[in-house]
């Protein structure tokens, strides 16, 4: 069998874990909504709030809202990410909408204690949030959408989500009150920990520090299929004292996974170091066009 093949071979059989990886996530978040937070009137943030919130005005069932409401969000994804962060989106969203379907008469494991309902439900749908966006997938379109504003906007990602939470409580707060509103703030703060702490360097962008002995190949790749230009830097190994390109990049959180698999595939015996940015500003820190 060719190398080739069996790097085809290889790539497939990669691709199919890490969708079961997001279809896990997505049920595992299916649950914690289904069985701790909205039988005890707490919501969670993003267009899933939303949805919860539709779900409760109009009769409509939660898994279609979530489904509907995150079409926009999963193109917005194609146009600024890229193909396969949209199929693998696609695949978290489908599974998170069936999943509150099954699950929508699931017993309660926990009624009544709001500080329980919040911790452990918060826990657990970031866990499985945490779980896709690990795998190159999301559950929730609004992070999407502060990414794109945040290239319109003087403001960074994270204060474009909180800002675009804060909208979505203050709707939650029409249907669960005041109380459900801010418990639906706390279990969502505990989620976006527990999201940080399973894929670890969510928050904000991060800086890509690359030395392979093909640096001309990688960036072309990283241009190409992530539409992200990056910088080189001669520099001077301290022992042997020979010369490389070290590739600089910056991206943004959501395309964490999808850097990984350009490096591994064109070298994974590289040198890469990764640094967390929490906000980025000025110099040219746009996509090119990739479709």
């Amino acid at each position: 069998m060719s190398t080739i093949t069996k790097q085809k071979k290889t790539n497939k059989l990669r691709m199919v874990l890490r969708g079961l990886s997001i279809i896990i996530g997505a049920f595992i978040t299916a649950y914690g909504l289904e069985a701790i937070l909205i039988p005890n009137n707490v919501s969670d943030g993003g267009v899933t709030g939303l949805s919860i919130v539709g779900s409760q005005l109009i009769g409509l069932p939660l898994g279609v809202l979530i489904a509907l409401l995150n079409i926009p969000f999963v193109f917005l994804g194609y146009k600024q990410i890229g193909k396969s962060f949209a199929i693998y989106s696609v695949i978290g969203i489908a599974s998170l909408a069936f999943g509150t379907s099954i699950m929508h008469h699931i017993p309660t494991i926990i009624q009544g204690d709001t500080l329980l309902v919040t911790v452990i439900g918060g826990i657990i749908i970031g866990f499985g949030m945490g779980l896709a966006l690990r795998n190159g997938g999301a559950l929730d379109g609004i992070d999407m959408l502060a990414v794109l504003l945040s290239r319109k906007l003087p403001f960074g990602t994270s204060d474009l989500i909180l800002f675009l939470n804060l909208f979505v409580f203050i709707v939650v707060s029409t249907v669960f009150g005041l109380q459900g509103a801010f418990l639906s703030g706390i279990a969502y703060f505990i989620a976006s920990k527990v999201i940080h702490t399973v894929e670890e360097g969510l928050s904000g962008s991060k800086t890509f520090k690359i030395i392979t002995n093909q640096p001309e190949l990688m960036v072309e790749t990283i241009r190409d299929r992530l539409g992200r230009s990056a910088t080189f830097n001669e520099v001077e190994g301290g022992y042997s004292n020979e010369k490389f390109k070290e590739i600089t990049c910056v991206i943004n959180r959501l395309e964490d996974s999808k850097m990984k698999e350009i490096i591994y595939e064109i070298d994974k015996f590289a040198f890469v170091t990764v640094y967390d940015v929490a906000e980025v500003k000025g110099g040219n820190f746009k996509k090119h066009n990739i479709h």
